[in-house]
């Protein structure tokens, strides 16, 4: 049975409340840097964690995936002092076992070449903003800067020094940059797979967003992760919207057969985009019925492929009125998708 989740970072009886009337069925904790005991120690409290899946619970619902801290720049380029993240990833994926959960998801710095996209807010129909990303925007080199400009370009107003080079007239990494990123996640996942597999949590992964070429999880490279790890314990967050911006909706399809049918699909971010950055050098991200994929098409080979698990509206736009958390927004989509389950069930 394919059923709705909602990703929460407000677990309020209010939000809870809401999420429930709209006919929800799971939560997803998506910021591992915001579960309890992260913070002060590096890794999820183990008590605080069933607290939360039995306040979860006493609404009717489950929690369907918790994401472990991401692992940082400074890991993945092998700076001195951070072995301590990897053994915090370990601990946190047992506490999330040990706490009943079956599914997490671990992110990685560097897995996306956003540098290379430029970024713009788009107009839809009424005047709803969605959010593009064009490579044919990025257009032409900007000035020379001077030593003191790039540094502070590159690090940003917060000071973080972003994995790739910020500028989007800057090349993709090479190959042996890329082999060397790839090592450290093999590092990651050669201690957390055994863990997974000990505990029957599913292990996702997101693929690269923005699927550029050559991202460690875009078209090619996402395959790569259950090459190398085989086991029935590693699979993929799908999110349609992400692998849409690749292809479209025939990528889409052909995607969700190849690694559906393996039993590699763990859930589905559920959004709609127009254009792709094959066939547009861009795109944009839109409500779920104003794009270019036929939604109902995608929900049909899931099916085919005896999909059963969750599907996350993610990405969701607010409405005319809408408050700060996106209220309409989400009844809008959860509507939406409850309205094509119903249909799936009598076709």
């Amino acid at each position: 049975m394919i059923r709705i989740t909602a990703g929460v970072g407000d677990l309020t009886d209010s939000h809870l409340r809401r999420i429930t009337q709209l006919g929800v069925d799971a939560v997803d904790l998506g910021e591992g840097r915001l579960l309890p005991g992260v913070k002060e120690r590096g890794y999820p409290d183990l008590d605080e964690m069933v607290k939360i899946k039995k306040r979860v619970r006493s609404w009717g619902l489950e929690i369907n995936r918790a994401t472990l801290p991401d692992i940082s720049e400074s890991f993945m380029k092998d700076e001195a002092g951070t072995e301590q993240e990897l053994d915090n990833a370990v601990r946190s994926l047992k506490v999330i076992g040990d706490a009943g959960l079956t599914m997490a998801a671990q992110r990685f710095e560097g897995s996306n070449f956003n540098h290379l996209v430029t970024f713009y807010r788009s107009e839809h129909r009424g005047g709803y903003l969605g959010s593009g990303g064009s490579v044919w925007r990025t257009g032409k080199r900007p000035p020379d800067l001077t030593p003191e400009e790039l540094e502070y370009a590159q690090t940003g107003a917060g000071g973080r020094v972003t994995y790739w080079p910020r500028f989007a007239y800057d090349e993709p990494p090479g190959r042996e940059q890329l082999e060397e990123w790839w090592s450290h996640f093999r590092r990651v996942y050669d201690r957390l797979v055994p863990i997974a597999e000990e505990y029957g949590i599913r292990l996702g992964t997101h693929p690269s967003d923005i699927p550029l070429p050559d991202t460690p999880f875009g078209s090619l490279g996402f395959h790569r992760i259950i090459d190398a790890y085989p086991s029935r314990n590693v699979g993929y967050i799908y999110c349609c919207g992400t692998r849409a911006e690749a292809g479209g909706l025939p990528l889409v399809l052909d995607e969700i057969h190849n690694y559906g049918r393996k039993g590699r699909i763990f859930m589905v971010h559920f959004r709609n985009v127009r254009g792709s950055l094959a066939t547009a050098g861009g795109y944009e991200e839109v409500l779920l019925d104003d794009g270019d994929m036929n939604m109902f098409k995608i929900l049909m080979e899931l099916r085919s492929v005896g999909f059963d698990g969750y599907l996350n509206p993610d990405h969701m736009f607010p409405l005319e009125g809408d408050s700060a958390d996106g209220e309409q927004a989400l009844a809008y989509s959860v509507g939406y998708i409850k309205g094509l389950l119903a249909s799936l069930a009598v076709v």
